[in-house]
């Protein structure tokens, strides 16, 4: 599959940038994939295809954070109406609303899909009981700036939050305290915690930079050609992707840091990027108000990728593709269809 050209799918339906995402876990219904966006409508799409499910409707400002719980029976977002709200995924209702004095950037479920953690530009880190909705949150007080992102480790006995103040910081859950905090260079862009549960993963700058989760000591960084909003880290964790102000989404080698490829498909910045729970593809999101799905490898017959072998017996060097419509095409790149919402 040498020399074939990565073609994303691109999905539409979104009017403003997209600025955060999530994936599911595989469920008994494949897997899902939330985006977050500006124009306040977060979309629930199919994860391998990027059809279009539904949208959340009820936020009366920007969506900054967006997420799913494990088996994609819940949805959590947060807004610029001083909102986090949890909605049923399946039905498209809003079950709870949390209000805040200012805007929430970002939301994370705990791993059984009892709790929310919300982090926002209060500069303050939350908790909420969804089993008792109506009951006070925890509340972690530290950070001297505006939250960007917040993360429950894989036990769900830490928090980890990264913000414009510069610092990454872990909070132990049970007594709302901070147990490290961790000073960067500049204003950290996102933060990801592998599947595993072992490596959370951030950006600063051009740099992607890794750490244990276990004992917070920095694994690597790893410098990209142009500032990174946005890192994931494959759940083989062979390689990673980030995208940021030049467009482009980069894969390097997690070991050697080698550039592996670059891919140019977006028309702004990258916001957002993560894998699917399978690792096949990977999501970004950008100013440029779509979400586009790129294979991990290039070439495969995955989703609404296509690609059968060139007919070695006929001469044929060409490679036959079929696209989700049925239509038969020729080329020597796998070729993609363009999801409508």
């Amino acid at each position: 599959m040498a020399g074939l050209r990565q073609t994303p799918l691109t999905c539409s339906g979104h009017t403003r940038p997209v600025v955060d995402l999530s994936f599911s876990d595989i469920t008994p219904f494949g897997y899902f994939l939330i985006s977050a966006c500006k124009d306040g409508k977060p979309m629930l799409r199919q994860g391998d295809t990027g059809d279009w499910i539904g949208t959340f409707e009820g936020h009366k400002g920007a969506v900054w954070g967006a997420t799913l719980n494990r088996d994609a029976t819940r949805a959590a977002t947060g807004a610029a109406d001083f909102t986090a709200k949890v909605w049923d995924a399946e039905k498209g209702d809003e079950l709870h609303s949390f209000s805040h004095k200012h805007i929430v950037k970002s939301v994370d479920f705990s791993q059984d899909g009892k709790t929310l953690l919300t982090g926002s530009n209060e500069k303050i880190l939350r908790i909420f009981d969804l089993e008792k909705p109506e009951a006070e949150p925890r509340q972690f007080l530290g950070h001297t700036s505006n939250i960007k992102a917040v993360r429950f480790n894989k036990d769900c006995n830490q928090v980890w939050s990264v913000s414009d103040d510069k610092t990454l910081r872990v909070w132990d859950v049970n007594n709302c305290k901070e147990v490290h905090s961790i000073e960067m260079p500049s204003a950290p862009g996102s933060l990801e915690l592998t599947s595993d549960g072992s490596i959370f993963t951030a950006t600063y700058g051009n740099f992607t930079v890794f750490y244990n989760a276990e004992n917070f000591e920095k694994i690597k960084e790893i410098k990209a050609p142009a500032p990174v909003n946005t890192a994931s880290l494959h759940p083989s964790k062979n390689f990673f992707v980030c995208g940021g102000v030049d467009f482009k989404m980069y894969k390097f080698d997690y070991f050697t840091g080698a550039e592996i490829e670059s891919f140019k498909g977006h028309f702004g910045p990258v916001h957002c990027v993560c894998f699917s729970p399978d690792g096949e593809l990977y999501a970004s999101g950008s100013e440029d108000g779509t979400l586009r799905l790129w294979q991990t490898t290039v070439g495969t017959t995955y989703g609404l990728w296509k690609c059968v072998a060139p007919d070695i017996d006929s001469g044929d060097s060409n490679s036959s593709t079929i696209n989700a419509s049925g239509a038969q095409t020729t080329g020597t790149a796998t070729e993609a269809v363009k999801v409508e919402s």
